[in-house]
């Protein structure tokens, strides 16, 4: 599996970080969990089974655009739920999604919510909370809207734990 991920300065970057943190110091799940040194706060633009990381050198020339993180979103899957915040749609973040969707090509169907239309633009927080645990969770995570900018890319391979950054 790979994505093609959208990388927010430093300072949505930490706001993102102290949630894991909050998250965390509440022995609740929460994405800062893993200690990989890939692991960081990103904006997913497609997810695919298969992609060419050198197809995606180009988006570079769109960054930096404007990020604005805004409330929290949840996504669920049975009795589970995971905890985002919300990214604000705007023009120039929709037109790097749709360079990069197109590029990637047509979504397999369990990834079809990052496909050209379908896109649910989030950073996630935390997965696989319960109702109880996400009731604690919503308690501790500060959403005040922030403005900010994606400023780097780079494309994840999950099979090889690579990254490889767009330039």
């Amino acid at each position: 599996m790979f994505s093609v991920e959208l990388i927010p300065d430093a300072e949505l970057d930490r706001a993102v970080r102290e949630d894991w943190d909050r998250l965390l110091g509440a022995d609740l799940p929460s994405s800062g969990r893993n200690p990989a040194p890939s692991n960081r706060p990103h904006l997913t633009l497609a997810v695919r089974d298969r992609l060419d990381p050198s197809a995606f050198d180009d988006i570079a020339d769109l960054l930096p655009v404007a990020l604005e993180l805004a409330g929290v979103v949840l996504l669920g899957h049975r009795d589970r739920y995971v905890l985002a915040r919300h990214v604000v749609v705007s023009t120039p973040l929709l037109a790097i999604h749709r360079v990069v969707a197109e590029i990637a090509g047509r979504p397999e169907p369990h990834y079809s919510n990052t496909g050209v239309d379908r896109w649910t633009p989030h950073i996630t927080l935390a997965r696989g909370l319960t109702a109880a645990r996400l009731a604690t969770a919503m308690r501790l995570i500060k959403a005040p809207n922030i403005v900010g900018q994606a400023t780097g890319a780079r494309v994840w391979d999950a099979d090889a734990r690579r990254v490889t950054t767009i330039r």
